[in-house]
């Protein structure tokens, strides 16, 4: 159980999870294009720092949400791939997605009130 307690919100862990700066353009990107070298990755995310992909891609991989392969070549090979667990987020990706093309032009809307 959340040390937070039984009144805290049930999926404030996913949140936290998932919902970090960089991790669901990461894991969307993976989704979207498959496996993929750190150079296509940063292409891909755009505005990333390569410090910050390296950190964001050892959390996901500690999380079991990406997977990192090794190949002993010469010169070396990385690949990163998006597990069955994180592949298991696609209807959330849908959902999110869905949501945001339904709503996010009345919340513009809202905001443009807002600031006038």
């Amino acid at each position: 159980m959340d040390e937070r307690g039984p009144e805290a919100c049930p999926i404030a862990d996913v949140i936290d999870v998932l919902f970090s700066r960089w991790t669901t353009p990461i894991l969307w990107a993976l989704h979207e294009r498959g496996r993929q070298r750190f150079g296509d990755l940063e292409r891909h995310v755009p505005g990333i720092s390569p410090k910050v992909l390296t950190q964001r891609l050892r959390q996901l991989e500690r999380d079991g949400l990406v997977a990192r392969t090794y190949h002993a070549e010469v010169p070396p090979r990385v690949e990163y791939e998006i597990t069955a667990l994180g592949a298991s987020l696609e209807p959330l990706f849908t959902t999110l997605s869905t949501w945001g093309a339904t709503n996010m032009p009345a919340v513009e809307q809202s905001r443009r009130a807002y600031d006038a």
